[in-house]
């Protein structure tokens, strides 16, 4: 069952948020016959229309879960949004054989899908990663009674009814109560000298362009030096790789005099004549 097969309407369909919630209001309210009924034509043979309406009936109920949680600064259109997938969610594992109202079973679904909406975009930190983080987020809240900030004794009780760690609570309320700050905020007339936190970021190494410049001049002077090496005789090579491209410990002059049993003079002019050899191999730059 998708979104696209119920065509149920969205704040964004109805051109506002408030005509949303006057048309979902008008939809009928379902009987425990009705629900039962179209709960088993869903079930039984897949009837999309019977899922719409138990969907459409119920769309009211996922605004007023909504209104719960416009504390935390998001927009209501895109809480209720995310309400109705948790409310499809419900509709599609509905069992209308077990005595329970629809109601009472979609609201887990809907508050899950609106949690994790909320976990997600409250803040680009997450502050909620582990059950009991999820439990304090949710609750703290309401369970403070002023806005001041937590004493010991208010934080231990907190803790003891959420079956928590009082430095949890304590870590949970100094989360709740920062403020997000703008990498890049919009200048104002007293901010001439002030400098916003994106100016101690600033990234001091190459671009993608120089990093693409630097990585096609390496390739070139990869091949480079492999049709400057095929173009030498077998000793010439054998020089320059030992005294040249060895990562460590390169060959001395004395080193390889001993191995071909001439003298270190002799080796140099060797070197010296596949060097400028070379040359002529490697691609000239502007």
């Amino acid at each position: 069952m998708t979104g696209s097969a119920l065509a149920f309407p969205t704040p964004a369909s109805l051109g506002s948020l408030d005509h949303y919630i006057q048309a979902v209001n008008r939809f009928p309210l379902l009987s425990a016959e009705q629900e039962t009924e179209l709960g088993r034509r869903w079930r039984n043979e897949e009837d999309v229309d019977a899922a719409r309406k138990l969907v459409m009936s119920h769309l009211r109920l996922v605004v007023a879960v909504s209104r719960n949680y416009l504390g935390y600064g998001l927009p209501q259109g895109d809480l209720i949004q995310e309400g109705n997938i948790g409310l499809m969610k419900a509709v599609r594992r509905f069992d209308p054989e077990r005595g329970v109202r629809l109601v009472s079973f979609a609201l887990h679904w809907i508050k899950a899908e609106i949690h994790e909406y909320i976990l997600r975009n409250w803040r680009l930190v997450k502050v909620a990663t582990t059950k009991a983080q999820r439990k304090l987020f949710f609750n703290l809240r309401s369970m403070k009674t002023s806005s001041h900030a937590l004493t010991r004794d208010q934080a231990a009780a907190i803790a003891r009814e959420l079956g928590v760690k009082p430095e949890e609570v304590v870590e949970m309320e100094t989360r709740l109560s920062g403020r997000d700050i703008a990498l890049d905020p919009a200048p104002s007339d007293d901010d001439e000298h002030a400098f916003a936190p994106i100016s101690w970021l600033t990234d001091s190494g190459d671009g993608p362009a120089q990093i693409l410049e630097r990585n096609r001049t390496e390739q070139d002077l990869h091949a480079g030096l492999g049709r400057a090496l095929s173009k030498l005789d077998a000793r010439s090579r054998r020089i320059i790789e030992a005294r040249w491209l060895r990562e460590s410990d390169p060959a001395t002059l004395q080193d390889l005099a001993d191995e071909y049993g001439v003298s270190a003079e002799r080796i140099r002019q060797i070197e010296s004549k596949a060097l400028k050899q070379m040359r002529g191999a490697f691609p000239t730059t502007s």
